[in-house]
């Protein structure tokens, strides 16, 4: 039986970086990082290093299924009317966990931001770290890499996604 870092899916993500001329060192874990607080928690990171591959959908003209990954900090959640204008339509919605699979190849939680076809959005606030956390294919493997080579093998487009955090008021 492979071990996690010899699977199908982390070496698919593994050969992808390859070709781009980067290496990557995937970490496996015995135990999940399928959600960004566990991601930080096993790699000693904070939760804003921790990226976050979310998939969305459009439908096309043909009416099939465009995927849209958005690549999101562990602190942030994607604000749909921005990411809507960011991407030039109303009718974008999250997917559901079957079709991210379908879609991207990989499981929810274990969604890399490359080796997929799919358009992706990058989270301006990932760019604040000089590393960030990334899942390798499979929900117990991560990977860390600076947010500009992680824009580059995801051939990112970075915007402004996120929700605005709450005003803090004066007490």
């Amino acid at each position: 039986m492979p071990t996690a870092l010899e699977h199908p899916a982390v070496q698919r993500v593994l050969d992808v970086a390859a070709r781009k001329g980067v290496t990557i060192e995937v970490i496996a874990f015995p135990d999940s990082t399928h959600t960004a607080a566990e991601a930080a928690q096993v790699v000693g990171a904070e939760i804003g290093q921790i990226v976050k591959s979310l998939v969305f959908v459009v439908e096309n003209d043909g009416g099939e299924l465009e995927p849209i990954v958005c690549l999101v900090s562990g602190a942030n959640r994607v604000d749909m009317e921005r990411l809507a204008a960011v991407v030039g339509r109303r009718d974008v919605r999250r997917a559901t966990a079957r079709e991210a699979e379908e879609l991207t190849g990989f499981t929810i939680g274990g969604i890399p931001p490359f080796g997929h076809r799919a358009r992706v959005v990058m989270d301006p606030d990932l760019g604040r770290y000089e590393t960030v956390w990334a899942a390798a294919g499979l929900p117990t493997v991560v990977f860390p890499v600076a947010p500009s080579v992680l824009r580059m093998l995801a051939d990112a487009h970075v915007a402004p996604i996120a929700e605005e955090p709450p005003v803090q008021r004066a007490s």
